[in-house]
């Protein structure tokens, strides 16, 4: 899984036990499907929550107007 906005993909590493012990371990980033309205479409978009967050600040902030 791939964040659209920001290309943010799973980080590797280990867990490490009590004893020290590795073992392999992915972090996944939180990845939700959302319809967002880009240039007047509205558009399905795979978001971390960080964009997903980011993005609806945006839309408080900047609300789009029509005259």
């Amino acid at each position: 899984m791939k964040c659209d906005l920001c290309d943010k993909t799973p980080q590797f590493g280990n867990n490490v036990s009590h004893s020290k012990r590795h073992t392999k371990r992915r972090w996944m980033p939180n990845i939700h499907r959302v319809t967002l309205i880009v240039d007047g479409k509205k558009k399905r978009l795979s978001l971390c929550t960080r964009c997903l967050r980011t993005q609806h600040k945006l839309a408080r902030i900047l609300p789009t107007t029509t005259n």
